[in-house]
């Protein structure tokens, strides 16, 4: 469900392909996939550079419910998921966070370059699978440098337009629907100040207290799910 993986099961299917005599290009999908998961954004932070992407998320049939007329039966479609991709990224002396959270990045076949998924409930409807769960939004990463204790960048993804704009219509044209992205991706408002590592700080456990924040900054150590080892679940934070 993460673009990079998706991309790298298309190519394996392009090259079966070719194999097979068909003088199929992988460019040719390069318009489909850009529709289907579109860049919210990137920055810069020294070398690295940091792609935020739209990822899939299957959404739930909920049971049937009450309703004028009838029955009914919900989707819950709160929950939406992204794709974080690093490059030139060195592991044993930086991470990255989201909201706070170690994000669980795993290394592709390039060297340098790091890729996770990341899903979080985006609003909260009448009726979803977890209805108690508030929303995990807007996700502001932060580019850790452990050695120094600090974070030395990050951006800011709002799912919604962070002014509370509403639009009223869909966008006419890809411009449109790539300019309301814009709006909703921010190069700034990454966590501000110094942290020390605790007695608990390891390379494998990123446990890190902060300095010098109006509110306690307090990151859990880095956990990899057994089902689900490649995405971050917020709604379990």
């Amino acid at each position: 469900m993460l673009p990079h993986y998706v991309q790298q099961d298309l190519a394996e299917i392009v090259n079966d392909l070719q194999e097979a005599g068909y003088p199929f290009q992988l460019s040719w999908l390069e318009t489909f996939f850009e529709f289907r998961f579109p860049l919210y954004g990137k920055i810069q932070v020294q070398d690295m550079e940091l792609l935020v992407r739209m990822g899939i998320e299957p959404w739930h049939v909920l049971g049937e419910e009450s309703a004028r007329g009838g029955t009914a039966r919900f989707v819950d479609s709160s929950v939406e998921r992204v794709e974080v991709k690093v490059k030139n990224f060195n592991n044993e002396r930086y991470m990255i966070t989201c909201n706070g959270v170690p994000v669980p990045l795993q290394q592709t076949a390039v060297k340098g370059e790091y890729v996770a998924g990341i899903r979080y409930r985006a609003w909260t409807p009448p009726s979803a699978l977890h209805p108690l769960l508030g929303k995990d939004v807007p996700l502001v990463f932060d580019v850790i440098d452990t050695w120094n204790h600090r974070s030395i960048g990050g951006c800011t993804y709002h799912v919604a337009h962070p002014g509370g704009r509403n639009y009223d219509t869909f966008p006419i044209n890809s411009f449109e629907a790539e300019g309301r992205r814009i709006s909703r991706f921010w190069n700034q408002g990454h966590t501000q100040g110094t942290f020390t590592p605790s007695e608990n700080f390891s390379s494998t456990s990123r446990y890190l207290e902060p300095h010098q924040q109006p509110l306690n900054f307090d990151p859990p150590p880095l956990k990899i799910s057994p089902e689900y080892p490649r995405t971050l679940d917020l709604r379990q934070y």
